[in-house]
């Protein structure tokens, strides 16, 4: 992981919500509120909360007299968040850096992360920093992308940026958000940081776009992709932007346009 990796910042929460949310988040977020939902929960913690994806699935799911405190280490993607929810009594918005939450100990019933997990620099201690702000018999339900071969806009996009910038390709998709995905893995830093059950679900779904440059401006503009491209200047973004539309075009038509995703659903208590 490199500092650009975390980087959300300027255009990108907004394009970041537009484009990349409806295309790959949509649907997980929907499955892991019905996950936390699952079981009764009075106050619930949400990390990596990004611009409020499984904020504004999961608060309709939960009662009236629940505490939900929704959190993000980077203040323009919560901003982003706030502003598409609108007023709710229950939600608490906090910046707060889910490696070392500002909360006391046993005081969340369940703590969900929707595909942060994977921009942490020490795993282990996040999933601990999850564990000890759980009450007994608490849950930690994240979820975490499968390789990028298993998810075909992303791997389209990446190869169509590799082309075009041999000499320093892009690889952010490839080493962030799809570079963690091993299951086995997955469960052991869990047990080394102190969960004794963890359940993982392999999850496959499709990708919905409206029209072939809808998923090249999510990865290439709505991404911190963004920051290893810009240097080269904007008209090589635009160039990638396009190119990967018409790749998109030829491979999957020129409407409406579907491809696979995977990923993994984790619970752990």
């Amino acid at each position: 992981m490199t500092t650009n990796d975390t980087a959300f910042a300027g255009d990108i929460p907004d394009i970041y919500d537009t484009y990349l949310v409806p295309l790959i988040f949509t649907h997980y977020a929907e499955d892991l509120a019905r996950r936390v939902a699952s079981h009764p929960v009075a106050d619930v913690l949400e990390t990596a909360a990004g611009s409020g994806v499984v904020t504004r699935a999961l608060a309709p799911l939960l009662t009236e007299d629940a505490r939900y405190v929704v959190t993000d280490l980077n203040p323009p993607m919560l901003d982003r968040a706030r502003a598409v929810q609108g007023e709710d009594a229950r939600i608490l918005w906090q910046p707060a850096d889910a490696l070392d939450l500002p909360f006391t100990g046993q005081s969340f019933d369940a703590v969900c992360c929707q595909f942060g997990a994977m921009f942490f620099p020490d795993r282990v201690r996040g999933y601990a920093e999850a564990r000890r702000v759980l009450r007994p018999g608490g849950r930690f339900l994240f979820n975490i992308w499968d390789g990028i071969e298993h998810n075909e806009f992303a791997q389209l996009v990446t190869e169509v940026a590799t082309t075009l910038l041999p000499a320093s390709p892009p690889h952010f998709l490839t080493r962030t958000p799809h570079g963690h995905g091993y299951p086995e893995r997955i469960r052991a830093e869990l047990q080394q940081a102190g969960f004794d059950h963890v359940d993982i679900d392999k999850v496959t779904a499709v990708s919905r776009a409206p029209d072939p440059s809808h998923p090249a401006i999510a990865y290439v503009r709505g991404t911190p992709m963004y920051g290893e491209i810009a240097p080269h200047g904007e008209a090589m973004v635009k160039r990638i932007v396009e190119a990967a539309t018409e790749e998109i075009r030829a491979r999957y038509g020129a409407g409406a346009v579907e491809a696979k995703m995977q990923g993994y659903v984790i619970t752990a208590s």
